[in-house]
């Protein structure tokens, strides 16, 4: 059962109720932004692609210089460790972090030999079926591998991506459709994005601008199970004003419709409902 409260935190070895301090003011991560994470889904019993996503966060920590000290393995049995302290049918975002303890001041480089590592279990509901989004134009841009560590999912790129996103909402939408440093788009400021032409599914191909996500790759191969090939292209915003259909790809939400793009309009058309479809098909698959 529950334990009374919705974030559980493992640190140091154990597991504690709530919201738990895990850095010092001192600590590299804290001061010089050496932190990574990764998130997964839980919910209906299930954890779709936690190996996948317990990997990118070691892959992530040797992205920023920081030695990873939990295998795969292991972290996968401490989340489900901690799953079991919620109702089964809770819907859990289960997130592994690493951040660097010292660094050496001058270099600004983290000791590779001193590496935190937590845990953070924290009920949140998915989204439901009828949650849309409206996309506007965003002046900030994805960044390149030589000015930032594009290639790891680190909370020192989320910044960027909260400033996009302040932009949209003040303009009167949700989120952003995102360009990469060429002026092609790249993906939202929050998720990856899809869009459908003539009943022809494309995406933006990965160039190490964005993060090409867990989440985003599932889609593509419970599309190839259907007969339907997802063309990784350059794709402009001209594109996405043709387009039939658009819609995100993220791990919190597995599904969001895109209803409008700066003006143009969209109906939540027949390939993003199967897409969802497909998606907790397979994910509930896998509890055979």
């Amino acid at each position: 059962m529950a334990t009374g409260t919705n974030i559980r935190t493992y640190f140091e070895g154990t597991w504690h109720d709530g919201n738990v301090p895990i850095m010092r003011a001192a600590d590299h991560g804290a001061w010089l932004g050496s932190g990574v994470f990764d998130g997964a889904r839980y919910f209906d019993g299930v954890a779709p692609d936690l190996e996948a996503h317990c990997r990118r966060v070691n892959n992530s920590a040797k992205a920023l210089m920081l030695t990873p000290t939990v295998s795969v393995e292991d972290m996968m049995a401490i989340a489900w460790e901690g799953l079991k302290s919620f109702p089964w049918d809770a819907a859990v975002y289960i997130r592994p972090m690493y951040w660097g303890i010292d660094g050496d001041i001058t270099a600004i480089v983290p000791n590779e030999d001193k590496t935190g590592f937590a845990l953070c279990l924290e009920q949140i509901p998915m989204a439901k079926a009828d949650v849309t989004a409206r996309l506007t134009r965003t002046r900030f841009r994805r960044p390149v591998l030589e000015d930032a560590v594009v290639n790891a999912k680190a909370g020192c790129l989320y910044p960027n991506n909260a400033r996009m996103l302040v932009e949209a909402r003040s303009k009167g939408f949700t989120n952003a459709l995102v360009a990469d440093a060429m002026g092609n788009v790249a993906e939202t400021a929050t998720a990856n994005i899809f869009m459908v032409k003539d009943g022809e599914v494309f995406t933006p191909i990965a160039n190490g601008t964005f993060l090409a996500g867990i989440t985003r790759s599932r889609h593509m191969k419970n599309l190839a199970r259907e007969g339907m090939t997802v063309h990784e292209s350059v794709l402009t915003f001209t594109d996405f004003e043709n387009a039939d259909e658009v819609f995100m790809s993220g791990n919190m939400s597995k599904v969001t419709p895109v209803t409008e793009f700066d003006g143009t309009n969209y109906q939540v058309g027949p390939v993003t409902r199967r897409v969802r479809e497909m998606y907790w098909d397979w994910a509930l698959s896998e509890k055979a």
